[in-house]
């Protein structure tokens, strides 16, 4: 896949996240086969303005660094599960790409 096509797929993923659930950088190059979720990451970096960027997240749960006081209110309004120190919890939030 060339490097349009790739940022359509990561893009086209990004927007199947539902309200309320989150996916992460490396879930998402893993469904795609190439990549990895630093390549991913650039594509959200460059090109996820229009789509639901607060949906993709690090492995560990934390969301993209630079845009922590936006997020945690964008989950909020989404219903995402938070544990009770406000972090992003993960375990229930998590949304896999089929066949991942």
């Amino acid at each position: 896949m060339d490097a349009e096509e790739y940022v359509e797929a990561v893009l086209s993923l990004v927007e199947q996240v539902p309200p309320g659930r989150v996916t992460t950088y490396g879930s998402i190059a893993a469904h795609l086969g190439s990549g990895g979720p630093r390549q991913v990451g650039r594509v959200m970096a460059l090109h996820g303005g229009p789509v639901p960027w607060w949906r993709v997240v690090r492995a560990d749960g934390r969301p993209p660094p630079c845009h922590d006081g936006e997020v945690v209110e964008r989950y909020r309004q989404e219903g995402t599960p938070l544990r009770p120190t406000g972090r992003l919890d993960l375990e229930r939030a998590f949304w896999s790409p089929a066949g991942i």
